[in-house]
């Protein structure tokens, strides 16, 4: 008799801390919203670091973007372009001003991105508007296209 009522305790027990565990997964599963903008966030993060891999696994195969200068880039083009060569410096860039609207399955993210780069041994920085559109396949988000618009330095005073 005490040996069942010890494994009705202890089934009960690990149930309640089955349950505990879920509750505590749940509480801290990402919204889509969250999901969206961390995906955004590491898809600068892979530019920056010309983590091809990463960019790979982030965007879908019919991924494609339009350029700061305008040129439509399917994903095998945007994927070329990081490849690192030799000890060249790699940018810094930073995400902020994120903005996700999720539609169902269909996310658009509209971020402000900034870089800080060496050219010739100077400094420069640049920022754009950029527009990502996701969509979530088999529970997991892809970047399916991007577009960026450079954003024009303010005029130095008395110009």
């Amino acid at each position: 008799m005490i040996s069942v009522l010890s494994r009705r305790c202890s089934n009960t027990l690990s149930i309640a801390g089955a349950l505990a565990c879920l509750s505590i997964t749940l509480a801290h599963a990402a919204t889509p919203e969250q999901s969206v903008s961390e995906l955004v966030q590491r898809f600068a993060m892979a530019q920056g670091t010309f983590d091809r891999a990463t960019l790979e696994a982030l965007t879908a195969e019919n991924y494609i973007e339009i350029s700061p200068i305008g040129e439509v880039d399917p994903r095998a083009k945007m994927l070329s372009f990081y490849v690192k060569h030799g000890d060249k410096p790699l940018p810094a860039i930073t995400v902020d001003e994120i903005m996700p609207r999720v539609l169902g399955n269909t996310a658009i993210v509209l971020a402000k991105m900034s870089y800080v780069m060496t050219v010739g041994g100077q400094t420069r920085t640049a920022a754009v508007r950029s527009s990502f559109v996701a969509l979530q396949q088999d529970g997991a988000w892809k970047l399916v296209s991007a577009q960026y618009t450079p954003i024009r330095p303010s005029a130095a005073p008395g110009k």
